[in-house]
């Protein structure tokens, strides 16, 4: 049980890694590889103000965010003020920022002892509110700070893409939207697309960071190579959350992401628990990203290609 709270709470965390990952890939059809590094940004920014500054937790996770935004801005410059490819500019940002995260956190890896974090907030309260250090739980006995930090992670993380939604059905969200979609039409109707991608990439990334802020607070420490592949890692949630969601609509979509994020780390935790060389994590979840982005294609080939060959036997 214990394998499962936490399987479910670092899912419900990376939820924010895949609607991030889903606002660059879906809106603005960019595999946005700055990810691998805000990500990180998020932690180390959160672990200095946390450790050196003894800033409240609150306030250091709003920094992570920033940060993280931050690092979408110069993405989304390097985009639209100079003109470099996409997939270009991510790389760039990502190596710099690899040497940026040593140069915040001062060491390839931060521990966070003695320093008072959201999961320590969370594990006091449920102390409190719950009655104890441990609890039974579907017959299992489990800590109480594990469940009180689940919780509050769900209902942050629900409030997180309750606002978001709210803002992609704003005017302002909408022409985002829009200029991903058909950048000629809202250039026409004098809209600046190249604002609105930075706008949506340093929102994307936010919450990369914001993702990666809570993550280290959560595992206790942050570390340079924290980031690395997860991008691939959001990937594979918005795919499994589109087969599950589907994309009718944008709710649905963010929706989609989180139930993907939380699904797929549960489908980790279940293929470590049988034996999975946790070396192997990163092959197989590139293997099966590249399987879930080939399949629908084939199978609508597929599909195209058997009414053909029955009328030719007619």
């Amino acid at each position: 049980m214990t394998l499962l709270i936490g399987a479910l709470t670092l899912g419900t965390i990376l939820a924010l890694l895949a609607i991030g990952v889903y606002l660059s890939f879906r809106i603005f059809a960019i595999a946005d590889i700055t990810v691998d590094g805000s990500l990180t940004l998020g932690a180390s920014v959160t672990g200095v103000l946390l450790i050196q500054g003894s800033l409240h937790p609150l306030l250091a996770t709003g920094a992570g965010f920033l940060a993280g935004m931050v690092a979408g801005m110069v993405t989304g410059v390097l985009q639209t003020r100079f003109r470099i490819n996409p997939l270009l500019s991510g790389i760039l940002v990502m190596t710099a920022l690899y040497s940026v995260n040593l140069r915040v956190m001062g060491r390839s890896n931060l521990p966070f002892l003695g320093a008072t974090t959201l999961s320590t907030l969370c594990e006091q309260l449920g102390v409190r509110w719950l009655g104890g250090e441990r609890i039974e739980l579907f017959g299992w006995e489990v800590a109480s700070g594990d469940v009180t930090v689940l919780l509050l992670m769900l209902l942050f993380v629900a409030l997180v893409a309750i606002l978001l939604w709210a803002f992609l059905k704003t005017d302002l969200g909408t022409a985002m939207r829009a200029s991903g979609d058909n950048p000629q039409m809202v250039r026409a109707m004098g809209g600046n697309v190249e604002a609105f991608r930075v706008v949506g990439l340093a929102l994307a990334n936010g919450l990369v960071g914001l993702a990666g802020s809570l993550w280290a607070q959560y595992q206790n420490f942050a570390d340079a190579q924290m980031g690395i592949g997860m991008v691939v890692w959001g990937l594979a949630s918005v795919i499994i959350g589109e087969a599950m969601t589907g994309v009718a609509g944008v709710g649905l979509a963010i929706t989609g992401a989180i139930l993907g994020s939380i699904l797929f780390r549960e489908l980790v935790a279940i293929a470590l628990s049988f034996g999975l060389n946790p070396n192997d994590l990163k092959l197989v979840t590139a293997a099966f990203v590249f399987v879930a982005l080939v399949l629908p294609e084939t199978l609508s080939r597929l599909s195209v290609q058997r009414p053909r060959g029955q009328q030719e036997v007619a």
